[in-house]
């Protein structure tokens, strides 16, 4: 078994603003500012489609899979030394579009996830094709999972099924519906006995639809950590690896989780 309390605390770093619809150069040029305010994080994360903002244009906006906003994270992380991560429209070696989030590593390597549950409601799953798999990386011995906006309100797919120490989502949610947002993030955490990171936009999109942020970092019981309500700008948190551990052996309801496999 993992010895979590040896660990380090993980650093990370929320970049919660306005995109800019449908303009690459233009949101790459506003998160270089921003993310000068995130140095000293391990972890920054940055909304679904930073990029474009949520579209369906997906033959128009996608990029290749080692394409120019694949390099730009590459160079950031190395300029940083921190592993950089958001979701963006991403054609596929196969032809196909993807929501794709890139894991940029200091060290110049890219992983990736592709989002999962696309959502119809948008017609996303008339213009994107979904993921296959669940991911799982690792950043100074935490293991970390990512998911994508509508992954959320899913919980078979979000499950702990690898002793995640922290999930991480990346979302273009709606002020509408941010009572869901607030209700489902708390009950994950739980859920999985894990730390949760969520990022979220702000302003209004190209569709009229606006934004109301609610970015947070909530620990393994739900409790609120950091919340950046709808506010613009970057926000800093240390998650301890110490907690997590001390909790887990204080309440190890994950030793009675239902066994599953997904078909």
């Amino acid at each position: 078994m993992r010895d979590l309390s040896v660990l380090p605390d993980l650093e990370i770093a929320l970049i919660q603003t306005t995109l800019a619809w449908h303009d690459r150069q233009a949101n790459l040029e506003h998160f270089q500012g921003l993310l000068e305010q995130a140095r000293g994080a391990d972890l920054i994360i940055l909304p679904e489609m930073f990029t474009t903002g949520f579209s369906m244009e997906s033959k128009t906006l996608a990029e290749p899979e080692h394409g120019p906003t694949s390099y730009w994270l590459r160079e950031q992380a190395s300029r940083l030394d921190a592993v950089i991560t958001g979701s963006l429209i991403v054609e596929a070696a196969d032809g196909s579009h993807r929501n794709r989030l890139l894991w940029a590593r200091p060290d110049g390597e890219v992983l990736h996830y592709d989002k999962r549950h696309l959502f119809r409601m948008a017609g996303e799953h008339n213009h994107f094709t979904p993921g296959e798999r669940q991911v799982l990386f690792e950043l100074k011995g935490w293991r970390i999972r990512p998911l994508i906006c509508y992954d959320l309100r899913f919980p078979v797919w979000s499950r702990d099924a690898e002793d995640t120490d922290l999930l991480l989502y990346t979302a273009n949610w709606p002020g509408a519906r941010r009572q869901h947002w607030n209700r489902l993030l708390p009950a994950r955490a739980i859920e999985n006995l894990c730390y949760v990171a969520a990022v979220n936009r702000v302003g209004t999109d190209g569709k009229g639809y606006a934004y109301t942020g609610d970015s947070q970092v909530l620990d393994f019981q739900g409790e609120t950590l950091l919340g950046a309500g709808e506010a613009d700008g970057v926000f800093k948190v240390s998650l301890s690896a110490a907690d997590l551990a001390a909790y887990r052996m204080r309440f190890p309801a994950n030793l009675d989780a239902d066994d599953f496999e997904f078909i």
